[in-house]
């Protein structure tokens, strides 16, 4: 098979020029296979970058999935690597190592990397995307990715009509997951495939408990059969009761919950049963 193109995706919000800056150089830096760069402005003024970036400017703040989709629209590689700004590539072997992964594999339709602690630290075993964790450096089929460390084959994307534009943050990585599995394609955890990023807490986000919940409920209303919506949804209810403890944090959880049920959740495409068997076989049945 001919090698595939690669084009690297990275959204920002403006607000970290020196890791923008970073991140574009490392990419830059790969040898063996060239990259092209894409960087979407997700509504802010962006700094000086270097020569070679293509600039996509959005004239608002439109969320993550639909800043990425835009990114993958003006990008032309066969095979689209996310990267968050103020994440960077550890290894200029990695573009290589993708590439080879599509080139030799045509069912393969996404791999999400090993992100790895730039202190030295251990790996964070919620970046694996799998229900047993197991050992971060080994390799195998998942059900889901990671957005902002990831590589997904662009007929994969399409097949799965992109990411969920109307999530704006939380749960869009599974939602087009389940779809490009549901299209046919595997995706894999790549042990092999490691980059950088800061050790730092997704409740960071003003908005994290009630799009967590609403786009989890979204989530399961547009993919799942109807058998296993309430199973999902009644198994995560349990979950956050046994972790959160936080009144503050469980009120906003609930509040997107009821939204999840009450505002539209988009096109509604059911995974087959072919799939929920393969998601089974690979570790996490979709009811949980």
């Amino acid at each position: 098979m001919s090698a595939p193109t690669l084009s690297c995706v990275l959204l920002t919000m403006g607000t970290r020029p020196a890791e923008l800056r970073r991140a574009i150089t490392s990419v830059f830096e790969q040898e063996g296979a060239d990259v092209e760069v894409v960087v979407v402005s997700n509504g802010a003024e962006l700094p000086e970058l270097p020569e070679g970036v293509r600039i996509v400017q959005l004239p608002e703040n439109v969320g993550i999935p639909a800043g990425r989709n835009e990114g993958v629209r003006a990008a032309e590689g066969d095979v689209v690597l996310f990267l968050d700004d103020d994440g960077w590539y550890r290894s200029t072997d990695l573009a290589r190592h993708v590439r080879e992964r599509f080139g030799s594999d045509p069912s393969l339709g996404a791999i999400s990397f090993r992100i790895a602690d730039p202190d030295g630290g251990p790996d964070q075993r919620r970046h694996v995307p799998r229900l047993r964790v197991g050992d971060p450096r080994e390799s195998s089929v998942v059900t889901t990715f990671l957005g902002g460390a990831c590589a997904i084959r662009r007929s994969a994307f399409e097949a799965g009509g992109g990411l969920p534009g109307d999530f704006f943050y939380a749960h869009e990585e599974t939602d087009l997951a389940w779809r490009i599995m549901d299209a046919g394609y595997t995706i894999e955890y790549d042990a092999d495939a490691v980059m950088y990023h800061p050790a730092v807490a997704p409740t960071r986000h003003a908005d994290f408990y009630r799009l967590n919940a609403r786009n989890r409920v979204w989530l399961a209303r547009r993919n799942l059969p109807w058998a296993l919506v309430l199973p999902y949804l009644g198994t995560w209810v349990g979950l956050t009761l046994l972790r959160e403890r936080d009144g503050d944090a469980l009120r906003a959880w609930f509040q997107g919950f009821r939204e999840g049920w009450r505002e539209d959740a988009g096109p509604r495409t059911p995974i087959g049963w072919s799939t929920v068997w393969r998601m089974t076989r690979a570790g996490r049945p979709p009811v949980i």
